[in-house]
């Protein structure tokens, strides 16, 4: 049995969704109506997974998963509205420690639940064998614990601060030092991740410098409200330029371009140079911005041995087959390792096919990336 907590402000989506898992057969579940009481159950029905609304009164879901990730850390899936608003809190819930995300759907409630019935129970799934990062706030969760020790206290401790809003301006870190690649010829880095890849993409894109040699262009499975808004925040965090592609996209060294949400990137070239295109799903792919058609497209267009393929954290197998083939055919391929990957689907399918030239941890992608430019601009 899977031990799910749901939190709803809303007793008729509390309700709604009670029924949804416990028809499902394997779920024990409980509910909670704001942030106060889901801690309160994460100590005492300890739960495998928790769906947490983002507001909620008394305590906001961003305030409660702040304090769980440092109390009780369990896997989370955040239920949030279809608006700027829910894509900004969404995309901050996924960097306090969120597995995993789905929208509410639009108008009557109690009419559209079923539209994201089965979305909604295979992430709810896939979150309780989720891993958690491992380093997660870990300084914050060793210093809460010291204090809980000194104070004898049974009752946790004061929450921190509130998470700082997405629009608050967010300083460029220092670039990195410069490659001193500009020999390194045209060539592309593509970056496929769905579930608990917004974290691992912002880890590999913010450790590479402004003057990086070749484009990068990321296809992360989210709908389009939020690809906007993630490429925003990228943007601010990253010495890079990074965008998201709803046009014809030219593609320029020092840029990262992010795959508009709700359709498939696909690389062309135009007699300035290669670009990237935002085009209709196609139903020969399951998965959406789709890696294995943006990674199939790059081939018809650069030479596979001028191509870096990255396969991350993820669900499924999206990008497995075409990065095999792309190192198949003398390209680049990087495979996030299981011990940092929050779900060891796509990037264990394209290990199993041999398809990997590197297998990494997260924190050592990005230099494993600047390497594999390297060997190929020295050949």
């Amino acid at each position: 049995m899977i031990r799910l907590l749901i939190a709803d402000d809303s007793a008729l989506m509390r309700k709604l969704l009670t029924g949804i898992f416990e028809a499902e057969g394997d779920f024990e579940t409980a509910v909670a109506r704001n942030g106060v009481e889901v801690l309160e159950l994460a100590r005492s029905f300890q739960p495998d997974v928790v769906t947490l609304d983002v507001n909620m009164p008394v305590m906001d879901g961003l305030t409660c998963l702040s304090r769980l990730m440092l109390e009780t850390p369990c896997p989370v899936v955040m239920v949030s509205s279809l608006t700027q608003a829910g894509a900004e809190s969404t995309l901050e819930a996924l960097h306090l420690g969120a597995v995993d995300f789905i929208a509410k759907p639009e108008g009557t409630v109690s009419l559209s639940i079923d539209t994201i019935r089965p979305a909604l129970v295979q992430k709810v799934r896939d979150a309780s064998r989720a891993k958690l990062r491992s380093s997660l706030r870990l300084a914050e969760r060793v210093r809460h614990q010291i204090r809980s020790a000194a104070s004898g206290l049974a009752t946790p401790a004061p929450p921190p601060a509130r998470p700082p809003a997405l629009r608050r301006p967010v300083l460029r870190p220092p670039a990195p030092e410069p490659l001193g690649m500009r020999d390194a010829g045209e060539g592309m880095v593509l970056v496929g991740a769905s579930t608990g890849g917004p974290h691992a993409v912002e880890t590999i894109l913010t450790s590479l410098p402004a003057d990086f040699p070749w484009p990068v262009v990321v296809a992360q499975h989210m709908p389009t409200m939020f690809t906007g808004i993630f490429a925003e925040r990228l943007n601010r965090a990253c010495a890079m330029t990074v965008m998201e592609v709803n046009r014809p996209t030219p593609l320029l060294p020092g840029h990262a371009y992010i795959a508009q949400g709700d359709a498939d990137v696909v690389i062309g070239r135009r007699p300035a140079g290669l670009v990237a295109l935002s085009v209709p799903v196609s139903p020969a792919y399951r998965w959406h911005p789709s890696v294995d058609r943006m990674v199939a497209t790059a081939m018809q267009h650069v030479e596979p041995g001028r191509l870096l393929g990255v396969l991350l954290t993820g669900m499924g197998n999206d990008g497995a087959e075409t990065m095999a083939e792309l190192r198949a055919r003398g390209g680049h391929a990087i495979a996030e390792a299981e011990e940092t990957a929050i779900v060891w689907g796509m990037p264990g399918d394209l290990v199993r096919r041999d398809g990997a030239d590197v297998v990494a941890p997260l924190p050592d992608i990005a230099a494993a990336i600047v390497k594999g430019i390297r060997t190929h601009a020295s050949r």
